[in-house]
């Protein structure tokens, strides 16, 4: 089986433990967002360097060899930051290559200030992810992919045992689906335990496209969540997991997406990324309506933007 089982991700979370954070969790009454439930918040925005990429880039070069060259990675920002972040903590350099057409410059300061040296590419991302591959084969740097490789996945699946831990139960988790690195590794570890719901936006669908056509697609991400969630494919290791152990695909507006970002600000005073929005818009929007009594939690995967992004 290509992707981890929950033992593998819980054999991880000891090694990452020293380098990153326990997020905490937040429970809200139905009210707060008028919803008819409850529900719980992960915070992992506030991880180490603003989202839970840290956990794939830590476990990532913990369990394999780091060559002179260092480390490089593609990136629209969130897992540029977290490799820059782990490499440097860890002694090591870091080259990460990013998009010109994505690029945000919250993100590119986030990467340049962990230490990273940043390289920005013209065209697409599938171009982007082209040069950070070439440069890994000719100068033998540690490439370090941001979802699609079992080392990721493992890591990232470790905020989902955090969650299980912290709440005691659940029954549903929403989580903004990207390249698939984040929900394959939170629906490896939960399987068929827990009911895990992917929210992509109409404009950033990879996963959505890639069920109904297969994983052979190119997505030409745009709106307002193509910086966190603008992987034009699936990992073939994510897709599998997809496959077996996410039980649903929701689809978000942009605008559904915005008022998500006010909604939480307003009940909360806490600002996410536009990926960590777009997972709150399945429940405010009406995308996904849950059954009474039904133990929800909205994973808040990133909080790397600029704060007043939604206030437009």
């Amino acid at each position: 089986m290509p992707y981890p089982t929950p033992e593998d991700i819980a054999a991880a979370a000891p090694l990452i433990a020293p380098h990153i954070r326990e997020t905490p969790i937040l429970n809200l009454q139905a009210d707060a967002l008028d919803l008819p439930i409850p529900i719980t918040l992960k915070l992992e925005h506030t991880q180490v360097t603003g989202s839970f990429k840290v956990r794939g880039a830590f476990f990532n070069m913990l369990t394999r060899d780091v060559p002179e060259a260092g480390i490089v990675a593609a990136s629209g920002g969130n897992h540029g930051a977290a490799v820059a972040f782990a490499a440097t903590e860890l002694g090591h350099k870091s080259r990460i290559y990013v998009p010109t057409a994505i690029a945000k410059e919250e993100k590119l300061r986030r990467m340049r200030g962990f230490g990273g040296e940043v390289v920005l590419t013209e065209g697409s991302v599938a171009n982007c992810m082209d040069e950070y591959a070439a440069y890994a084969e000719a100068s033998g740097a540690l490439a370090v992919h941001p979802y699609d490789t079992v080392p990721t996945l493992t890591g990232q699946g470790t905020v989902a045992r955090e969650i299980e831990a912290q709440m005691g139960g659940i029954d549903t988790i929403f989580v903004s689906t990207g390249g698939g690195g984040l929900i394959g590794g939170v629906a490896s570890y939960f399987r068929d335990r827990v009911k895990v719901v992917s929210v992509e936006t109409e404009l950033t669908n990879t996963l959505e496209i890639s069920l109904r056509e297969g994983p052979d697609v190119d997505v030409q991400a745009s709106g307002v969540a193509a910086g966190s969630l603008g992987g034009p494919r699936l990992g073939v290791d994510s897709f599998e997991a997809i496959q077996n152990h996410v039980d649903e695909a929701v689809i978000v507006s942009d605008e559904a997406t915005y008022d998500a970002a006010r909604r939480l600000w307003e009940a909360t005073r806490l600002i996410g990324e536009p990926g960590s929005a777009v997972a709150l818009a399945a429940l405010t929007s009406g995308a996904y309506v849950p059954e009474k009594g039904e133990r929800v939690c909205v994973l808040l995967c990133g909080g790397n933007a600029e704060p007043d992004w939604f206030v437009a």
